[in-house]
């Protein structure tokens, strides 16, 4: 069988990927990949997040019943055009990496707050001084601020609740109550900016959220701020935030996500004081590639048997 998955689905030859090559195989013809190879009738698509499917992808395979990413964004997928075709699911993994990115986000926190990276690098330089990273920080009064009280931001708040932070949530999606219920205090998105020592930001990508921290955000932030992006690239203007770091503004960013995955010469990773990079690694651990595997077979095993999936985002025009 021809494999209908990119990217990180299918990464290895556990029972997962078994499962999940015996769901596409089930519907007697798989789809190799959505914009162009096809073997068998196009009826299924598996694709990874760094594919875009839009109307010419879904205009070249006509007869495709549902499409499911393997992530819990989902900015890559034209939703109107979907609805447009009329005949397709969207599904998408919604929660199967919620404790993998909400440790990540305040591990890259911590590390901005503590200094351990930066102390780390000085000491392989050779050196010795506890006052390389700067000033360090208390977390226990600290005020976080977190931009998106979804799955994973509610997530992140009841970490850093539980380890003393003064937590700040803003999502104009969810009531002040719920917020509050949760041990943390609703604000509008510059009253947060303004107040919070750490941002982290947690929101979906969509048209109103691109570019929602840009460099006016960041002038409106305490001096010596710091900010965690472990959501989308897009939500923050990066040069912004780099030309911050560099004259002193920001104290510190984390970043999770880029604008060009993996790095280019063209577009390289990112260097400045105080910053830290990883390879849009949060979502990772054994457990949740189990789960994610798992859960995309289900979806396609809910279509091919005529039920609706989990984690639709688009359903057929019956």
């Amino acid at each position: 069988m021809t494999d209908a998955v990119s990217g990180r689905v299918l990464a290895d030859d556990s029972v997962d990927r078994a499962a999940l090559g015996a769901a596409l195989a089930s519907c007697g013809a798989v789809v190799d990949r959505l914009n162009g190879a096809i073997a068998g009738d196009d009826v299924v698509g598996v694709v990874s997040w760094e594919r875009r499917v839009g109307e010419a992808e879904l205009a070249a395979l006509p007869r495709v019943r549902v499409v499911v990413t393997p992530s819990v964004g989902f900015d890559h997928l034209d939703l109107d055009a979907a609805r447009r075709h009329g005949a397709v699911w969207v599904c998408h993994v919604p929660d199967y990496c919620v404790d993998e990115m909400a440790d990540t986000a305040l591990a890259l926190a911590l590390a901005l707050m503590r200094g351990v990276v930066a102390l780390d690098r000085h000491v392989r330089a050779g050196f010795w001084d506890a006052e390389a990273a700067g000033p360090l920080r208390r977390i226990r009064g600290t005020r976080l601020g977190v931009v998106g009280f979804g799955r994973i931001g509610a997530a992140v708040a009841a970490r850093a609740v539980a380890l003393g932070f003064a937590v700040w949530a803003s999502d104009p999606a969810v009531e002040d109550a719920a917020i509050a219920a949760a041990g943390v205090r609703p604000a509008a998105l510059g009253e947060l900016l303004a107040a919070c020592h750490v941002v982290s930001l947690h929101a979906p990508l969509t048209l109103a959220t691109r570019g929602l921290v840009g460099a006016p955000e960041i002038a409106s932030m305490p001096r010596g701020a710091l900010v965690v992006n472990t959501a989308r690239a897009a939500l923050c203007d990066t040069a912004a935030l780099l030309a911050a770091l560099e004259d002193g503004r920001l104290g510190g960013v984390a970043l999770d996500v880029l604008e060009v995955e993996p790095p280019t010469p063209e577009h390289p990773a990112p260097r400045a004081p105080n910053l830290i990079v990883t390879p849009h690694a949060g979502y990772a651990s054994a457990e949740s590639e189990a789960e994610l595997q798992r859960r995309v077979a289900a979806a396609l095993a809910a279509v091919l048997d005529g039920r609706a999936p989990a984690g639709a985002l688009v359903a057929p025009r019956r």
